[in-house]
Protein backbone atom coordinates (compact mmCIF):
# COMPACT_ATOMS: atom_id res chain seq x y z
CA UNK A 1 0.00 0.00 0.00
CA UNK A 2 1.62 3.50 -1.19
CA UNK A 3 1.82 5.96 1.43
CA UNK A 4 -1.07 7.89 2.15
CA UNK A 5 -1.58 12.07 2.74
CA UNK A 6 -3.96 14.49 2.91
CA UNK A 7 -4.00 18.34 1.32
CA UNK A 8 -5.49 20.76 2.62
CA UNK A 9 -5.58 23.51 0.42
CA UNK A 10 -7.15 26.80 1.14
CA UNK A 11 -8.13 29.29 -1.95
CA UNK A 12 -8.83 32.88 -0.92
CA UNK A 13 -9.29 36.43 -2.72
CA UNK A 14 -9.61 40.05 -2.12
CA UNK A 15 -11.39 42.92 -4.16
CA UNK A 16 -11.79 40.90 -7.30
CA UNK A 17 -13.94 43.61 -8.54
CA UNK A 18 -16.89 41.57 -9.77
CA UNK A 19 -18.49 38.50 -8.17
CA UNK A 20 -16.64 34.72 -9.02
CA UNK A 21 -17.91 31.38 -9.26
CA UNK A 22 -14.87 28.54 -8.99
CA UNK A 23 -15.26 24.85 -9.75
CA UNK A 24 -13.34 22.21 -8.68
CA UNK A 25 -12.88 18.72 -10.46
CA UNK A 26 -10.85 16.26 -11.22
CA UNK A 27 -10.71 16.16 -15.13
CA UNK A 28 -7.22 15.99 -16.42
CA UNK A 29 -6.88 14.17 -19.65
CA UNK A 30 -7.33 10.60 -19.36
CA UNK A 31 -8.36 7.82 -22.28
CA UNK A 32 -11.76 7.31 -21.97
CA UNK A 33 -12.96 10.76 -20.48
CA UNK A 34 -16.62 11.53 -21.26
CA UNK A 35 -16.82 8.58 -23.68
CA UNK A 36 -16.49 5.46 -20.55
CA UNK A 37 -16.65 7.70 -17.59
CA UNK A 38 -17.27 11.64 -16.20
CA UNK A 39 -15.73 13.58 -13.90
CA UNK A 40 -17.67 14.76 -10.56
CA UNK A 41 -17.59 18.74 -9.27
CA UNK A 42 -15.76 17.97 -5.89
CA UNK A 43 -16.65 21.68 -4.61
CA UNK A 44 -18.49 24.81 -5.90
CA UNK A 45 -17.58 28.18 -4.64
CA UNK A 46 -18.42 32.14 -4.63
CA UNK A 47 -16.48 35.01 -4.18
CA UNK A 48 -17.38 38.13 -3.74
CA UNK A 49 -16.87 40.92 -5.44
CA UNK A 50 -15.22 43.07 -2.72
CA UNK A 51 -13.49 42.17 0.32
CA UNK A 52 -14.99 40.44 3.81
CA UNK A 53 -13.77 38.30 5.98
CA UNK A 54 -15.71 35.57 5.74
CA UNK A 55 -18.01 32.19 6.66
CA UNK A 56 -18.65 29.84 4.66
CA UNK A 57 -22.84 28.74 4.00
CA UNK A 58 -23.03 25.31 3.17
CA UNK A 59 -25.63 23.92 0.72
CA UNK A 60 -26.33 21.02 -1.26
CA UNK A 61 -25.37 22.78 -4.52
CA UNK A 62 -22.50 25.17 -3.73
CA UNK A 63 -20.42 26.96 -0.55
CA UNK A 64 -21.41 30.60 -0.50
CA UNK A 65 -18.71 33.21 1.03
CA UNK A 66 -20.25 36.18 3.05
CA UNK A 67 -18.18 39.02 4.51
CA UNK A 68 -18.31 40.29 7.90
CA UNK A 69 -15.70 42.78 7.62
CA UNK A 70 -12.92 43.88 5.20
CA UNK A 71 -10.72 41.10 4.62
CA UNK A 72 -10.33 38.31 1.74
CA UNK A 73 -12.86 35.48 1.02
CA UNK A 74 -11.94 32.01 1.72
CA UNK A 75 -12.51 28.40 1.15
CA UNK A 76 -11.58 25.39 2.37
CA UNK A 77 -11.20 22.16 0.23
CA UNK A 78 -9.36 18.63 2.03
CA UNK A 79 -8.10 15.87 0.18
CA UNK A 80 -7.38 12.15 1.13
CA UNK A 81 -5.75 9.86 -1.06
CA UNK A 82 -7.38 6.67 0.43
CA UNK A 83 -9.23 5.72 -2.67
CA UNK A 84 -13.18 3.76 -2.46
CA UNK A 85 -15.33 2.84 -5.13
CA UNK A 86 -18.95 3.15 -4.33
CA UNK A 87 -22.46 2.61 -5.92
CA UNK A 88 -23.80 5.87 -6.08
CA UNK A 89 -27.36 7.22 -6.39
CA UNK A 90 -27.76 9.45 -8.95
CA UNK A 91 -30.51 12.23 -9.70
CA UNK A 92 -31.26 14.33 -12.35
CA UNK A 93 -27.47 14.30 -13.03
CA UNK A 94 -26.19 14.50 -9.30
CA UNK A 95 -24.67 12.01 -7.29
CA UNK A 96 -26.56 12.42 -4.22
CA UNK A 97 -25.40 9.37 -1.94
CA UNK A 98 -23.64 6.29 -2.36
CA UNK A 99 -25.67 2.61 -1.55
CA UNK A 100 -22.33 1.37 -0.35
CA UNK A 101 -18.88 1.13 -0.70
CA UNK A 102 -15.12 0.22 -0.38
CA UNK A 103 -11.82 1.57 0.57
CA UNK A 104 -9.22 -0.11 -1.68
CA UNK A 105 -5.57 0.82 -3.02
CA UNK A 106 -3.60 0.62 -5.99
CA UNK A 107 -3.27 -2.46 -7.57
CA UNK A 108 -6.02 -4.16 -5.82
CA UNK A 109 -9.49 -5.36 -7.17
CA UNK A 110 -13.11 -5.71 -5.80
CA UNK A 111 -16.06 -7.24 -6.42
CA UNK A 112 -20.13 -6.01 -6.00
CA UNK A 113 -22.73 -7.92 -5.66
CA UNK A 114 -26.28 -8.02 -4.50
CA UNK A 115 -28.28 -10.43 -1.95
CA UNK A 116 -32.05 -9.62 -1.01
CA UNK A 117 -31.79 -6.04 -2.76
CA UNK A 118 -28.68 -4.61 -0.32
CA UNK A 119 -25.08 -4.20 -2.43
CA UNK A 120 -21.67 -5.28 -1.37
CA UNK A 121 -18.22 -4.62 -2.56
CA UNK A 122 -16.29 -7.25 -1.48
CA UNK A 123 -13.20 -6.54 1.03
CA UNK A 124 -10.17 -5.51 -1.61
CA UNK A 125 -7.38 -8.42 -3.07
CA UNK A 126 -4.33 -8.58 -4.90
CA UNK A 127 -4.75 -7.53 -8.44
CA UNK A 128 -3.60 -5.55 -11.80
CA UNK A 129 -0.53 -3.53 -10.89
CA UNK A 130 -0.96 0.23 -11.00
CA UNK A 131 -4.96 0.25 -11.11
CA UNK A 132 -8.26 0.27 -9.73
CA UNK A 133 -10.38 -2.32 -10.39
CA UNK A 134 -13.99 -3.13 -9.20
CA UNK A 135 -15.63 -6.05 -10.72
CA UNK A 136 -19.77 -6.29 -11.73
CA UNK A 137 -21.06 -9.82 -10.24
CA UNK A 138 -24.85 -8.60 -9.67
CA UNK A 139 -26.35 -9.75 -13.16
CA UNK A 140 -27.58 -6.65 -14.20
CA UNK A 141 -26.11 -2.93 -15.41
CA UNK A 142 -24.73 -0.86 -12.32
CA UNK A 143 -23.18 2.50 -12.19
CA UNK A 144 -19.98 2.57 -9.97
CA UNK A 145 -17.52 5.64 -8.96
CA UNK A 146 -14.34 6.32 -7.88
CA UNK A 147 -13.64 8.78 -5.21
CA UNK A 148 -11.75 9.33 -2.26
CA UNK A 149 -12.76 9.35 1.46
CA UNK A 150 -13.70 12.86 3.01
CA UNK A 151 -12.62 13.72 7.10
CA UNK A 152 -15.21 12.65 9.27
CA UNK A 153 -17.37 11.17 6.53
CA UNK A 154 -18.89 7.11 6.12
CA UNK A 155 -19.05 7.70 1.90
CA UNK A 156 -16.31 8.38 -0.22
CA UNK A 157 -16.86 11.48 -2.38
CA UNK A 158 -17.01 11.05 -5.92
CA UNK A 159 -14.63 11.49 -8.62
CA UNK A 160 -14.92 9.87 -11.55
CA UNK A 161 -18.81 8.50 -12.41
CA UNK A 162 -18.31 5.32 -14.67
CA UNK A 163 -22.40 4.18 -15.99
CA UNK A 164 -23.74 1.56 -17.30
CA UNK A 165 -21.01 -0.77 -16.50
CA UNK A 166 -22.85 -4.76 -17.37
CA UNK A 167 -23.21 -7.82 -15.85
CA UNK A 168 -19.64 -9.41 -15.53
CA UNK A 169 -17.67 -6.48 -16.97
CA UNK A 170 -15.09 -4.44 -14.97
CA UNK A 171 -13.95 -0.89 -14.06
CA UNK A 172 -10.14 0.10 -14.31
CA UNK A 173 -9.40 3.09 -13.07
CA UNK A 174 -5.71 4.92 -12.86
CA UNK A 175 -6.24 7.99 -10.79
CA UNK A 176 -4.29 10.62 -10.48
CA UNK A 177 -5.12 12.78 -7.91
CA UNK A 178 -4.90 16.52 -10.68
CA UNK A 179 -6.89 18.84 -9.39
CA UNK A 180 -8.38 21.60 -12.22
CA UNK A 181 -10.35 24.81 -10.64
CA UNK A 182 -12.63 26.51 -13.18
CA UNK A 183 -14.35 29.80 -12.97
CA UNK A 184 -17.75 28.68 -14.09
CA UNK A 185 -21.32 29.16 -12.43
CA UNK A 186 -22.67 26.65 -15.00
CA UNK A 187 -22.28 23.24 -12.62
CA UNK A 188 -23.26 22.32 -8.81
CA UNK A 189 -21.73 20.69 -6.51
CA UNK A 190 -21.12 16.12 -7.00
CA UNK A 191 -22.74 17.51 -11.13
CA UNK A 192 -21.64 14.62 -13.19
CA UNK A 193 -19.73 16.78 -15.85
CA UNK A 194 -20.48 15.18 -19.47
CA UNK A 195 -18.69 16.67 -21.65
CA UNK A 196 -15.56 18.97 -21.88
CA UNK A 197 -16.03 22.45 -19.80
CA UNK A 198 -16.29 25.65 -22.04
CA UNK A 199 -13.87 27.71 -20.58
CA UNK A 200 -10.24 26.58 -19.90
CA UNK A 201 -8.98 25.66 -16.56
CA UNK A 202 -7.15 28.78 -14.60
CA UNK A 203 -5.35 26.02 -12.47
CA UNK A 204 -4.00 22.69 -12.07
CA UNK A 205 -2.38 20.61 -9.39
CA UNK A 206 -0.92 17.27 -8.90
CA UNK A 207 -2.39 17.21 -4.82
CA UNK A 208 0.13 14.88 -4.92
CA UNK A 209 3.24 17.11 -5.23
CA UNK A 210 1.72 20.09 -2.88
CA UNK A 211 2.64 20.44 0.93
CA UNK A 212 0.33 19.03 3.51
CA UNK A 213 -1.03 22.96 3.73
CA UNK A 214 -1.55 25.36 0.80
CA UNK A 215 -3.00 28.29 0.26
CA UNK A 216 -3.57 29.92 -2.87
CA UNK A 217 -4.92 33.70 -4.18
CA UNK A 218 -7.41 34.33 -6.90
CA UNK A 219 -6.99 37.18 -9.32
CA UNK A 220 -8.50 39.49 -11.51
CA UNK A 221 -7.28 41.30 -14.06
CA UNK A 222 -9.80 44.43 -14.41
CA UNK A 223 -8.38 45.03 -17.99
CA UNK A 224 -8.99 41.89 -19.49
CA UNK A 225 -11.15 40.17 -17.10
CA UNK A 226 -8.42 37.13 -16.96
CA UNK A 227 -8.40 35.75 -13.69
CA UNK A 228 -5.15 33.69 -12.38
CA UNK A 229 -4.65 31.65 -9.44
CA UNK A 230 -1.12 31.88 -7.52
CA UNK A 231 0.31 30.52 -3.83
CA UNK A 232 0.19 32.61 -1.05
Amino acid sequence: MSHLFTRNLTFQSNNLGKEATIMLTFDADMEGLYEDFFPVVWKVSTFGKTGGRSYSCVSESLTYIRPLFPGPYEAHATYTSQLAFSKPQVVDGNIIDAETSVKINVSEKTTLTVANDVYHFSPPQAGVAGVLQAVNSTGDVQDIAVGFMSPKELMPKPALYFNGVGDGSHVTARFTPVLRVYVTSDYQQTAIIRGAIDTPAIWSQDLAELAESTTWTLNRDAATGHYTIVQS
